[in-house]
């Protein structure tokens, strides 16, 4: 039997289809209306739920549940609200698994644990330093060394998948943004931002990944970054969202110089480094060690990103 936290969200809605339904246990908030394999978790008070009897048949717990990055965070303590419930919350789930005989816990991280950008730089790779900076990269980090340690000291596989920015069907934040602009030909300045390079990932790819990494014996306690393999432009993003509708194209050159400056005026610098600046990871561990290749490609990913 599989566990899977966050379920009902972005990745756990893609992922769910690819499993065997009637073999899944779900933990969450809120039942499905058609589930009976289903037990109210929280992540935020993990220690209040006692898990160990019903995980006791699970053979592998997905962890994908988490308090999600946002771009602006109106908690009074920021890493505090993260680390409650990414690293807290996610050890005490992670406890209760090893103690139930869970063989597998599959951790869906982030790629913010290894920084916020390539620029200049060569791109992130698996066995690079970490270097978050943000409340939630830190988080997720001190959750994978937390888990390390966990399963060195009980024996439970440990699987951790740092993705980069996931994409899809239902996605919604900047992606989502930026896909609505186009779709309504809005012109976009950001035609001449064309020589950074971004690592991506289509959920359906996320998924696939995720589904080799239950049962693959190589994938025991490695760290697998992960995208579609293919990097891509700011106005190369904006042109395939255009061509995967079918429509005109109706970006504008603005010269990156300034939105640099407009960067620099209102202190808004980290955002035009990730419009203007590069974020690339090297999943040539990943291929290489768990002979898996993104069935998806980029293009095919964002046309399933529009249509269902």
């Amino acid at each position: 039997m599989i566990a899977i936290t966050g379920f009902s969200g972005f990745v756990g809605r893609h992922l769910l289809p690819l499993l065997d339904k009637e073999e899944c246990l779900l933990l969450g908030r809120k039942a499905p209306s058609d589930d009976n394999n289903f037990c109210e978790f929280n992540l935020a008070a993990a220690n209040k739920c006692d898990l160990i009897n019903l995980l006791k048949p699970v053979c592998t717990l997905i962890h994908a549940a988490a308090r999600v990055h946002v771009m602006s965070d109106r908690a009074i303590d920021p890493l505090a609200e993260f680390r409650a419930v990414n690293t807290i919350g996610t050890l005490q789930l992670a406890e209760q698994a090893a103690e139930a005989g869970v063989k597998r816990f599959i951790f869906l991280s982030s790629i913010k644990v290894n920084g916020e950008s390539t620029t200049n730089q060569q791109p992130f790779s698996a066995h690079d330093n970490p270097m978050p900076v943000d409340p939630y990269g830190i988080s997720k980090l001190e959750a994978e060394q937390q888990l390390v340690k966990l399963g060195k000291k009980t024996g439970m596989e440990i699987v951790i998948i740092r993705p980069p920015l996931v994409y899809g069907y239902g996605v919604k934040a900047n992606f989502a943004s930026l896909m609505k602009c186009v779709t309504k030909g809005v012109p976009l300045p950001l035609k001449a931002i064309k020589n950074n390079k971004r690592s991506l990932i289509s959920v359906y790819n996320l998924a696939d990944l995720i589904v080799e990494c239950i049962n693959n014996p190589n994938a025991a306690n490695k760290i697998f970054l992960a995208s579609d393999n293919h990097d891509i432009s700011t106005a190369e993003m904006i042109a395939l969202m255009a061509k995967a509708q079918g429509i005109n194209n109706f970006a504008f050159s603005v010269p990156i110089s300034t939105f640099l400056l407009i960067g620099k005026l209102f202190k808004k610098q980290d955002m035009v480094d990730r419009l203007t600046g590069s974020l690339q990871v090297d999943i040539t561990h990943t291929t290489q060690t768990l002979n898996w290749h993104p069935p998806y490609s980029i293009e095919h990913g964002f046309k399933l990103a529009i249509k269902k």
